[in-house]
């Protein structure tokens, strides 16, 4: 996407993420019509940001941001690499927040929940549980082999909602194989 004159301005001729002056693009920041200037080394692993985790380094400084769409993608940036203590410190106004989450959500409803031999998982399939896992808060372990059946998928594509011992659970999918 090309750069236009105002955003250019805005960002300073600089990555609104890192602040780096080479190779500048800019990122639409869906589902608004907004984008924001970015640098190759971030367009590079944006959608990923886990695969190059020490660039995102840069995020505690530009999730200062006053510009509500580097907010979104900082928002974004910081969730999916689990950066909680960050995420705690920022401040979005409620109707950014609802945007970056709007965003997030987009991303995870793009991916099909697959099982732990990427097997495509649909609403009301029948799965096994390949591992003992202890229930949290119900005081009971989750046997392997215990059938879950007419499952039900959650907006985040690693889940699954569904009884175990008359006890409505969320499981991870990559402990599950499709029966």
């Amino acid at each position: 996407m090309n750069i236009d004159k105002a955003l250019m301005q805005r960002s300073g001729g600089k990555c609104e993420l890192c602040g780096s002056q080479e190779n500048l693009t800019a990122y639409e920041v869906a589902p608004k019509d907004e984008a924001v200037v970015i640098c190759s080394t971030c367009s590079a692993s944006i959608e990923d940001p886990a695969q190059d985790a020490n660039h995102w380094h840069c995020l505690s400084d530009s999730m200062w941001s006053a510009e509500p769409a580097v907010q979104a993608v900082v928002y974004r940036l910081l969730t999916k690499l689990g950066a909680q203590d960050q995420l705690d410190m920022l401040y979005l106004e409620p109707e950014v927040l609802e945007w970056a989450q709007a965003g997030l959500n987009e991303a995870a409803s793009g991916e099909p929940t697959r099982d732990s031999n990427g097997t495509i998982l649909e609403e009301g399939d029948t799965v096994t549980i390949i591992k003992d896992l202890p229930v949290k808060g119900a005081g009971f372990t989750a046997k392997q082999g215990t059938a879950v059946k007419n499952i039900h998928l959650c907006d985040d594509n690693t889940m699954i909602e569904g009884r175990v011992n008359g006890t409505k659970i969320f499981l991870l999918s990559k402990f599950l194989k499709k029966a």
